[in-house]
């Protein structure tokens, strides 16, 4: 009796181990499809998207940073960017040598490109799927954008901060290659002495560039010194040449005086109405403006608005706008990089958020890979650039 009642035991046990063991496999098995599928599901295309070949930019700029206001978007994907750094680079490294080194120079015609081979034929393995698949790069970014909250869904805030992240990587790894032009003696720090101002300011005159006036100099140099001990550490050399990211009070006061003495027309030291409305109104509009492809507005239109924000920035009511008055919209006159990371982020949404709820979802990002990657699209040997954000 009691061996066949451990033998029924036995039987009820495998077979309840049989279904646990199905039920399992079952479950792994959906999980492996739905990877597979993540992993294998070839992305969409619009119609334009035909034959497209990703491209590295080229965004190499040599002692020419701080006083441009033209902005290149970043690379959304950190591995393409990491491999337009190295690009960049050698080319830095190309530049700076013809510069220290001008009995070197090549002669006329005789450019050199940078190497390639240390880092593969890097546009080869962007278009070759096996290497460089753009689903599973976006699958693999994708935990890594939606952190706050982990909901399954990306909004325009987690997609800012993740575009602002690359974009102070990109800036401070340019800051420090411009630190080794400048450290003569690589302590590690450069002095007013050791810095050497950019080429452009050097050639231009007073009169051709508002810039010149106050930027690369002295005063720019001791605004960024926020310790005040005459040399600019790795943190504040960034603040130099980016003043408009930096917190520093110093320097975001003489952001406004260097606003006030490219404006100041009539040199009373301030600006009335007229210098504020024929310059300064206009970047802060463009600014407040989602639309910044808006039609042109006449001045007669603009005026009125333009009065309201002179009056509600003048706070002592005498007419003219001082340094102080000015510092409410020093961060519209001089847009920060937080600033182009959500411009960045407000246009991959307008053109990937399929079911228009303000958030992207896993799959709508893999279906409009081409927001995220941009290339350059090959139709019978004529090359159009399609201008997205790579």
């Amino acid at each position: 009796m009691y061996v066949k009642k451990e033998e029924t035991g036995r039987k009820e046990g495998f077979v309840e181990r049989s279904v646990m063991g199905k039920t399992s496999v079952i479950i792994y098995i959906t999980v492996a499809l739905l990877l597979l599928f993540l992993i294998s599901y070839s992305p969409k295309r619009s119609p334009s998207h035909h034959h497209g070949r990703l491209k590295l930019r080229s965004t190499f700029t040599f002692s020419n940073s701080g006083g441009d206001r033209h902005h290149d978007p970043i690379a959304f994907d950190p591995l393409i960017a990491e491999m337009e750094r190295r690009r960049e680079d050698k080319e830095w490294e190309r530049k700076y040598f013809e510069h220290a080194h001008k009995e070197f120079v090549e002669a006329p015609g005789e450019e050199s490109q940078p190497e390639w081979e240390d880092f593969m034929n890097a546009e080869d393995y962007l278009n070759d799927d096996e290497r460089f698949n753009i689903t599973n790069r976006l699958v693999l970014l994708f935990p890594k954008i939606d952190i706050d909250p982990v909901d399954g869904f990306v909004t325009e805030s987690e997609l800012t901060e993740w575009n602002l992240r690359q974009s102070e990587k990109e800036v401070m790894h340019r800051s420090e290659r411009e630190i080794e032009v400048h450290d003569k003696n690589h302590d590690g720090f450069v002095s007013f002495a050791e810095y050497e101002p950019p080429t452009w300011v050097r050639k231009s005159d007073n009169n051709s560039f508002g810039y010149d006036m106050g930027w690369w100099k002295e005063e720019h140099f001791n605004a960024s010194d926020a310790d005040g001990d005459g040399l600019l550490n790795r943190t504040e050399f960034n603040d130099f040449l980016h003043p408009a990211d930096s917190n520093s009070p110093k320097l975001l006061k003489w952001l406004c005086q260097e606003e006030i003495r490219e404006r100041d027309t009539d040199k009373d030291g301030k600006i009335n109405f007229k210098e504020f409305f024929h310059g300064l109104f206009d970047l802060v509009r463009n600014y407040d403006e989602e639309d910044h492809n808006s039609s042109h507005h006449s001045d007669d239109s603009m005026e009125a608005p333009a009065k309201q924000l002179f009056a509600q920035l003048d706070q002592n009511n005498d007419q003219h706008l001082s340094e102080d008055e000015l510092l409410p919209i020093i961060g519209k006159l001089h847009p920060s990089e937080r600033y182009y990371a959500k411009q960045q982020a407000d246009y991959i949404i307008s053109q990937a958020d399929t079911n228009k709820d303000g958030r992207l979802s896993l799959e709508e990002m893999i279906e409009s890979p081409y927001v995220f990657y941009s290339a350059i699209f090959n139709d019978e040997d004529e090359y159009d650039y399609h201008d997205e954000f790579r």
